[in-house]
C-alpha cells in the first residue's frame, strides 16, 4: 500500500473500529505573556484571519507571532507619544503649571496613537 502525505511527512493512524483516524498534534510552543495589543491582534485573527489563525496555531508559531506583534505595538507606542508631544509642546513644564491640560493634551495624544497602531499593525 503506497504510503499518504501525511505518512509521507512522518504521520501516523489510529485505526477505530473501521476507521483510520490521523494521530494529530499541536506542536510545543514557547509561552511568553502576550500583552494588551498582542490579545487584540489575536481576536481580530480568530474573527477576520481564521486560515492564517489557525496556521498559526497547529504549526506552534503563534504565542511567538503574538509576542512579536505586541513588542512591535508597545515600541511604536512609547516612540509616538514621545514624538507628539514634543512637536506639540507637551512637556513637563507644561504638567507643572497646567496639570489638567496636560492630561488633556496627554489623553489625546494617546488616542491618536492607539488609532494609529489599531490601523496600521493590529487590525490589518
Amino acid at each position: 500500500m503506497e504510503k499518504t502525505i501525511f505518512e509521507q511527512m512522518g504521520g501516523t493512524y489510529t485505526q477505530v473500529g473501521d476507521y483510520y483516524l490521523p494521530n494529530l498534534q499541536i506542536p510545543e510552543q514557547e509561552t511568553k505573556p502576550i500583552g494588551m495589543w498582542g490579545q487584540r491582534h489575536k481576536r481580530y485573527l480568530k474573527q477576520n484571519h481564521k486560515v492564517l489563525y489557525i496556521n498559526l496555531l497547529t504549526s506552534g508559531k503563534l504565542n511567538s507571532y503574538l509576542t512579536d506583534i505586541d513588542k512591535q505595538a508597545e515600541e511604536m507606542f512609547i516612540l509616538l507619544v514621545k514624538e507628539l508631544a514634543e512637536n506639540e509642546n507637551v512637556t513637563e513644564q507644561l504638567k507643572a503649571e497646567n496639570q489638567m491640560l496636560w492630561v488633556h493634551q496627554m489623553n489625546n495624544i494617546h488616542n491618536r496613537v492607539t488609532e494609529i497602531i489599531n490601523t496600521d499593525l493590529i487590525y490589518v
